[in-house]
């Protein structure tokens, strides 16, 4: 009796998240209106295609290849590519008021900053996955998430977390075509 008590009472926060994660995963749109004229928003997201080297004893993580996005909250982008060691040219661009509600909206209306700050082991056979960071400024309250690719841990990544990468990864599609 007490293991089905304790069940229910622990199923509540997954129901709850549920019943919060689907209309917004399902929604083409985030709406607007969690978006005020008086953000402030700054986005740093960096993306590693990292590879496992091994010497026998130990390992080492290499990165191939480094994407640094930074988002400011006037639009201004700056993007920057490392390719084995090398740094390519930025890219400076601007993103539209629109793009920057959005993004503002999103990170608001999922509750982004809230979410707590966990850590995803990286499963010992995977030897390339790509390890993401995301750093958000949202009126002065700072939220710092690191994770990998879902099939390089055995945790789950929460669908929060693989929205803003989403979004944040059609802004770099965008600039970088």
């Amino acid at each position: 009796m007490v293991k089905l008590i304790m069940l229910a009472v622990g199923s509540i926060p997954v129901i709850v998240a549920l019943l919060i994660a689907i209309p917004l995963i399902t929604k083409p749109d985030i709406p607007f209106s969690a978006a005020n004229p008086n953000d402030t928003i700054r986005i740093e997201y960096t993306k590693h295609q990292l590879k496992k080297i091994s010497f026998g004893v130990t390992d080492r993580e290499g990165a191939q290849k480094t994407e640094i996005l930074l988002i400011k909250n006037n639009g201004e982008i700056e993007y920057s590519v490392t390719k084995e060691g090398y740094p390519q040219p930025q890219i400076k661009s601007k993103l539209s008021e629109k793009q920057i509600r959005k993004l503002t909206a999103l990170i608001k209306e999922t509750g982004f900053i809230e979410i707590p700050s966990e850590s995803f082991p990286i499963k010992d056979d995977v030897m390339d996955y790509q390890k993401s960071n995301v750093k958000i400024i949202l009126n002065g309250q700072i939220k710092q998430i690191h994770w990998p690719e879902q099939n390089a841990t055995e945790k789950f990544i929460p669908p929060i977390i693989t929205m803003v990468e989403f979004q944040l990864d059609q802004v770099i599609n965008q600039i970088s075509e």
